[in-house]
C-alpha cells in the first residue's frame, strides 16, 4: 500500500501541474504516458506469439499525437499514412515468413488508432476554451466514477458484472459508480463554474458525469480483455502498485473522447 501510495504522490506531481499549466508541458507528458502504454500494448501481445511492429505501433501514436497537437489538418492524412506503412510492412514480414502477418497487421493497426488517434482526445479535450475545467469536470467524474465503484464493490459486491474478463467487477460497484459519478459530475460542474468561471450549469455536469461514469468501465474492460489473452495481471510493473501505464489510462480513453464530444456537440 505505501508503494501504492508513492508512486501515485510521484504521478500526481507530475500530471498535475501539466494538466494545469497545458501547452507542450501537457503535451509531452501526454505523449510519454501514451508512449509507454502503446509499448506495453506490443509487449502483451507479445506474449501470445504475435509480432506487431513496435516501431510502427509506438512511432505512430506519437506521431499521430503531435499531428493533432499542432498539425489537426494533417491528422488524417498522418493517420493513412502510417496504415499504408503497416500494411507494407507487414506483407514483407510474410513474405519472408511471418505466417501471421496479416493479424500482426491488425495488431499493429489496432494499437496506433487505439491508444494514438483516441488518445489524442486527451489533448483535444484540454484544448478547448476553459479546457483546464473541462478536463478536471470530465476526468473527474470518471474517477469518482471508478473510485466509489471500487470501494463499494470490494464491500458490498456480489453480482459479477463481467464474470470472464473482470471477475472482482461487481453489479453494485457498477452502479454505485455510475450513481457517485453523476452526482460527482454535479458538485464538480457547480466548483468550477463559481472558481473557474466555466460555463455550465449542473445538470449538464450531471449528464457529463452520467455519461463518465456508464461507459469508460468498457475502457477497463477492454484492456482486461487484451490481458486475458496474454494470460498477464497487470500491463507491466513499471508503476509500483498500479501495474503498467496502460492499466492506468484504460478509463481515461473513452472519457476523453466521449467527453470531447458531448461537450463540443451539446454544451457548447
Amino acid at each position: 500500500m505505501l508503494k501504492r501510495i508513492l508512486a501515485a504522490l510521484a504521478m500526481a506531481a507530475i500530471g498535475i501541474p501539466a494538466i494545469i499549466f497545458g501547452g507542450v508541458f501537457y503535451f509531452l507528458v501526454i505523449a510519454a504516458f501514451l508512449g509507454i502504454a502503446s509499448w506495453e500494448y506490443v509487449n502483451i501481445f507479445r506474449r501470445v506469439n504475435l509480432s506487431p511492429s513496435m516501431l510502427l505501433t509506438v512511432g505512430g501514436v506519437l506521431l499521430l499525437l503531435a499531428a493533432r497537437a499542432f498539425f489537426p489538418g494533417l491528422a488524417p492524412a498522418v493517420l493513412s499514412l502510417i496504415i499504408l506503412l503497416a500494411m507494407t510492412w507487414h506483407l514483407v514480414a510474410y513474405e519472408r515468413g511471418r505466417d501471421q502477418a496479416a493479424t500482426d497487421f491488425a495488431v499493429t493497426l489496432g494499437g496506433v488508432v487505439y491508444l494514438g488517434w483516441i488518445g489524442a482526445y486527451l489533448l483535444d479535450l484540454r484544448g478547448l476554451d476553459g479546457g483546464l475545467w473541462w478536463l478536471l469536470l470530465a476526468l473527474g467524474a470518471v474517477w469518482i466514477a471508478d473510485s466509489m465503484a471500487y470501494f463499494i464493490g470490494s464491500r458490498f459486491g456480489r453480482h459479477k458484472l463481467s464474470p470472464r474478463l473482470s471477475p472482482k467487477k461487481s453489479w453494485e460497484g457498477y452502479w454505485a459508480g455510475v450513481l457517485f459519478g453523476t452526482l460527482g459530475g454535479v458538485g464538480l460542474a457547480l466548483l468550477w463554474h463559481k472558481f473557474g468561471g466555466l460555463d455550465v450549469t449542473w445538470w449538464q455536469g450531471g449528464l457529463l458525469g452520467l455519461v463518465m461514469s456508464v461507459f469508460p468501465t468498457l475502457g477497463d474492460l477492454g484492456e482486461s480483455m487484451i490481458k486475458r489473452q496474454a494470460g498477464v495481471k497487470d500491463s507491466s510493473n513499471i508503476i509500483p502498485g498500479h501495474g503498467g501505464f496502460l492499466d492506468r489510462i484504460d478509463s481515461w480513453l473513452w472519457g476523453a473522447a466521449l467527453g470531447y464530444y458531448l461537450i463540443v456537440w451539446f454544451f457548447r
